[in-house]
């Protein structure tokens, strides 16, 4: 039943009076369903709020509960929720902070605009799990230092934190200039060297994957590093000295820096290991030399990142485009290709390169026709969908290309409702092609009851505006609950439907949800078959 009324709450528009039957019969899950509504008026925000934390969270998150409505003694985290959102109270941060509740000090700390002696408290707090929070979000100063604290896991969250001062963050990521860390998470809980095992079998552990320390707190420290290496704070200078390092993981996250200077690509485009080049290849900081080397890699991937860097030379991705398997996508180079280049891709005379700029909407409209007309069913396949195409030159792709080209025209906004009724009758049926129907405004309920003899592609049908009310009625009984949902959230279903479902479910909280249907006189529909109009 949960399903049914959980549609009925994302419907738009429902009359007032049916939202205050929903918030009368809803559980914490129906609540947050129905908080998500914009037309709630005060009266039901109070009624959501008042039967389950988690809306009146969400509420408090989007401004629609206030600090005078919140005691933050009764519900902690709803006042929490308002502090993040920085309509709480300062009096609330300050008991927060010496809450005996962990969770909730942890909590707090990530709370932006606290006052400063409530930040100065969180600083101090005995459990480094709050410190490492606060740390995480803190302003510079504070950010910077907490970077000499002595536990790892603090300085492991302020590399990670891009309000921290750039000559802060070259400390960490070198390790000169602060005093060791004394401890870090994996000492604190076993004696060093320790190595906790990936596939460790305790249920109450909490240790990252892979966690080390033999004293040094190695494997935090390398996360530091890695963080400090992400952080686009993180001074250029101090950074390069990181692509001959041994760590593989470390030269990535190097070579995906949009600062990376020229002088370093290079090194990094001979790295041994393919995702090194790789995400040095889409890094739009890799210039047209780096490109060109890289495109003639012997790995697929690094070659498919080359074609979707933004400013690859058009030769070099006509020669990756020839050598490697990109497939129908959107490149950027391709869209950004002026009208020449457009024209030069689309004679081109590999099939692969043709398709590229088929893929582009914006095309000329006798370009477009050329490649509609295209003898490869891959380049006709990736235009089929591009609006302005006539009804004659669809059914013709169709004509030629059969079922390769099926989906395409099916996206095809101009396709016309006849049309989309006989891609949906073919048989075999082309299943990416009745999803598109599925979704398509022009879509006829012939098409979509079409459509509904698939169960995947049901999901998105039931949501039809077209689908007859009677089939969505039916459609509420279904064995998936995607598809109850969607046919309850389908402004075309009957409201008269939907007030006895929710009058059912009032009557009798308790029953099973297809059994409410048939005392709210519904005919479940079983299986997976079609269902009828």
């Amino acid at each position: 039943m949960n399903d049914v009324l959980s549609g009925l709450a994302a419907r738009p528009a429902l009359p007032s009076s049916l939202v205050d039957r929903l918030i009368a019969v809803a559980d914490p899950d129906l609540a947050v369903a129905l908080a998500l509504r914009t037309d709630l008026s005060r009266a039901q925000v109070a009624a959501l709020a008042a039967c389950s934390e988690d809306a009146a969270e969400q509420l408090a998150y989007e401004g629609r509960l206030t600090a005078g409505d919140v005691d933050p003694v009764a519900r902690p985290g709803v006042a929490l929720a308002l502090l993040d959102a920085g309509a709480g109270r300062p009096e609330w941060a300050r008991a927060f902070a010496r809450d005996p509740v962990v969770a909730r000090r942890e909590r707090l700390a990530a709370c932006r605009g606290l006052p400063a002696d409530v930040v100065e408290t969180l600083a101090a707090d005995p459990d480094v799990r709050v410190v490492a929070e606060l740390a995480l979000w803190a302003a510079p100063e504070v950010a910077a230092r907490l970077a000499g604290h002595p536990h790892a896991e603090v300085r492991r969250a302020v590399a990670s934190n891009e309000d921290t001062p750039p000559a802060v963050l070259r400390m960490l990521l070198s390790g000169q200039g602060l005093a060791p860390a004394v401890r870090c998470l994996v000492c604190d809980r076993e004696e060093p060297p320790y190595v906790h095992p990936r596939d460790c079998p305790r249920l109450d552990c909490d240790l990252r994957s892979g966690a080390a320390c033999d004293g040094s707190h190695v494997s935090t420290v390398f996360d530091i590093q890695q963080l400090a290496l992400r952080n686009p704070a993180t001074p250029t200078g101090a950074v390069v000295p990181f692509a001959d390092h041994p760590s593989a993981l470390l030269r990535r996250e190097l070579a995906a820096r949009p600062d990376l200077p020229a002088s370093v690509a290079p090194r990094l485009a001979g790295d041994p290991v393919p995702g090194v080049r790789s995400t040095l290849a889409g890094n739009p900081a890799a210039d047209a030399a780096v490109l060109r080397a890289l495109a003639d890699d012997r790995d697929p991937e690094v070659r498919r990142c080359v074609a979707h860097h933004p400013r690859v030379p058009l030769d070099v991705l006509i020669r990756v485009a020839g050598a490697t398997r990109i497939g129908p996508t959107a490149l950027p180079r391709v869209s950004a290709a002026s009208t020449a280049e457009v024209a030069e891709l689309a004679a081109s005379t590999q099939p692969a390169v043709r398709m590229l700029v088929a893929v582009r909407r914006n095309l000329p409209d006798g370009v477009r026709d050329a490649l509609a007309d295209d003898g490869d069913a891959k380049v006709a396949k990736s235009v089929a969908s591009h609006p302005g195409l006539s009804e004659a030159r669809l059914r013709a792709m169709v004509d030629r290309h059969g079922v390769q080209v099926a989906s395409g025209v099916a996206a095809n906004p101009d396709a016309s409702p006849a049309l989309l009724e006989e891609l949906a009758r073919q048989r075999p049926p082309a299943k990416r092609a009745l999803r598109e129907i599925a979704g398509h405004p022009r879509a006829t309920a012939t098409a979509l009851l079409a459509c509904l003899a698939d169960g995947r592609v049901r999901r998105v049908a039931a949501a039809h505006p077209a689908l007859p009310p009677r089939t969505l009625v039916e459609l509420l009984g279904d064995e998936d609950g995607q598809v109850v949902e969607a046919a309850a959230a389908n402004p075309a279903l009957p409201l008269r439907e939907a007030l006895r479902v929710v009058g059912t479910a009032a009557a009798n909280p308790s029953l099973p949800w297809r059994e409410a249907l048939r005392g709210a006189g519904l005919s479940p529909c079983e299986g997976d078959g079609p269902v009828s109009g």
